[in-house]
């Protein structure tokens, strides 16, 4: 199991997500912003987007009760090539 074990913002709709398997890669939540949903229109304001939080190490989420799997996230960032090993 693959749980998040740190989250920063790195940017505009653009999180450091830190998995507990030792590696990490920056997320964009543009693709969800575009949906432009109830859930996902709020995450292009800065100041709610960087409300983030984990949940119970499972999962990414927000406020409003939008949450994404630690798992998926870490399954769609490995099949793009974007996570990499953090540094000892």
């Amino acid at each position: 199991m693959i749980d998040l074990v740190a989250i920063s913002v790195s940017g505009p709709s653009k999180l450091l997500l830190q998995f507990s398997d030792g590696t990490e890669a920056v997320w964009s939540a543009e693709h969800l912003i575009e949906r432009n949903t109830v859930l996902t229109a709020p995450l292009a304001d800065l100041a709610f987007f960087s409300k983030a939080f984990i949940e119970g190490g499972q999962g990414l989420a927000w406020p409003n009760g939008l949450e994404l799997s630690a798992e998926a996230l870490h399954r769609e960032l490995g099949d793009a090539g974007r996570l990499v090993r953090r540094a000892a």
